[in-house]
């Protein structure tokens, strides 16, 4: 199969292009469904026709951008929604190497059968619910759930932005694993780790694993009293037990994670959150994120622990709450080498094997067929924010290796057609 050959100065422009909606300071604010969000899919959808690929969207807001003419075929893809005002290549660069990558098989003419399409999925940020679009694709989103689902900042319906967004009544298509060899995914690092070793010429990173993300409210219920008068020896200070079960979180969890464990607090609400008046109520959101499930394990088992000793020793009762546990997902190691020997043509010696820390689509649509994802580097590490960003000569190197590997994927297969 000849080489597979992307256009850089039309890779940058159209990932410009499709920063231009929702743009906010140096980043953007496109939330799922809003209206920056629906005319930004609508351009993805013309640009996929205008590509040679056949392209609609359904009734979550996914698109598919089918090289109709293909027998042997990849999806490529991730997400174009974004964080509340955030960055601008988060899911969108991986975006943009699925159209780049698809139509650059075309104007090859599909060689020997073989050919990608683009995916675009839905909310993989979690305003509604987590991984909404590959979850839908994949038939893991019920009717039940769309009912339920409501988004975290606005408090609207899912049914309600659905019917706003013009996509009541479409129907949600599924994906059909029978027809890709694979899923591969592109996305920028979110992390500090290829930048830091990008002084000794590494720049690609080649996903080994994905995170599992377990994610947990803790409620803390005391009595309140007034602030100046209650004595501390009988208070049942709501807010004074979240702090100190944080604490002892933050010194257990120390003790069991290993090289990559992360956790976060990542909200505290006391009521009735008022200086004068000891709080009788107070909650707090807990995530704890590694690629291995048995550390999740160790980790869920001390925090159930921490609770039952809070609730033993006193004064203030405590609840747990598992809000949600994504499980971690391994890469396909056979396309991780693809990548790997994609990577070594095109960067010799410029490329590491890691594991994701944050959630992707890959993980999802990995439940279903092999998947695979390619890094590059954060600046500055930074991501969920307008600062987000990467250099331009990553973000092509990026796209060429991604569509090589695609090459050889495809290649391999090809006796067998």
């Amino acid at each position: 199969m000849p080489a597979i050959t992307i256009k850089p100065e039309r890779l940058l422009a159209d990932l410009h292009r499709l920063r231009a909606f929702g743009a906010y300071k140096t980043g953007v604010h496109r939330p799922t469904y809003s209206p920056d969000d629906m005319a930004a899919r609508r351009w993805l959808v013309a640009r996929m026709q205008e590509a040679g690929l056949s392209a609609r969207m359904d009734g979550i807001g996914n698109i598919i951008g089918q090289n109709t003419a293909a027998r042997r075929r990849l999806l490529v893809g991730s997400h174009s929604d974004t964080q509340n005002h955030a960055g601008w290549l988060d899911g969108a660069m991986g975006v943009i190497y699925g159209l780049e990558i698809a139509r650059a098989f075309v104007e090859a003419g599909t060689p020997g059968g073989a050919g990608v399409d683009a995916a675009v999925f839905a909310d993989e940020e979690a305003h509604f619910a987590s991984f909404l679009g590959s979850r839908s694709a994949i038939g893991m989103l019920d009717e039940a759930e769309i009912d339920s689902a409501r988004n975290l900042t606005t408090g609207e319906t899912l049914r309600q932005a659905l019917a706003g967004a013009g996509l009541a009544g479409l129907e949600r298509r599924t994906i059909d694993p029978s027809r890709y060899l694979g899923y591969l995914e592109a996305h920028i690092e979110q992390g500090d780790d290829l930048e830091a070793r990008e002084a000794r010429g590494c720049n690609l990173g080649i996903v080994t694993s994905i995170v599992g993300i377990h994610q947990y409210r803790l409620r803390f219920s005391g009595v309140s009293n007034h602030a100046g008068t209650t004595r501390m020896a009988i208070r049942r200070d709501a807010g004074a037990a979240l702090v100190s079960f944080a604490y002892a979180v933050n010194e257990r969890f120390r003790q069991l994670a290993a090289e990559r464990t992360v956790w976060t607090v990542g909200n505290i609400r006391l009521a009735p959150g008022q200086v004068s008046i000891i709080p009788n109520h107070a909650e707090m959101l807990l995530q704890v994120r590694d690629d291995d499930p048995a550390v999740l394990g160790r980790m869920r088992a001390a925090l159930e622990h921490l609770v039952a000793e809070t609730r033993q020793g006193g004064p203030c009762a405590v609840e747990l709450e598992i809000l949600a546990e994504s499980e971690p997902h391994q890469m396909s190691r056979h396309f991780q080498d693809a990548l790997g020997s994609a990577a070594s043509r095109m960067a010799p010696g410029q490329w590491q094997r890691m594991p994701s820390g944050a959630g992707h689509d890959a993980q999802i649509i990995a439940r279903v067929m092999p998947a695979a994802m390619l890094f590059i580097p954060s600046i500055g590490g930074i991501s969920h924010h307008v600062d987000e960003d990467s250099s331009e000569a990553d973000i092509v190197l990026g796209c060429q290796v991604l569509a090589d590997a695609c090459r050889l994927l495809l290649e391999e297969t090809r006796q067998d057609n």
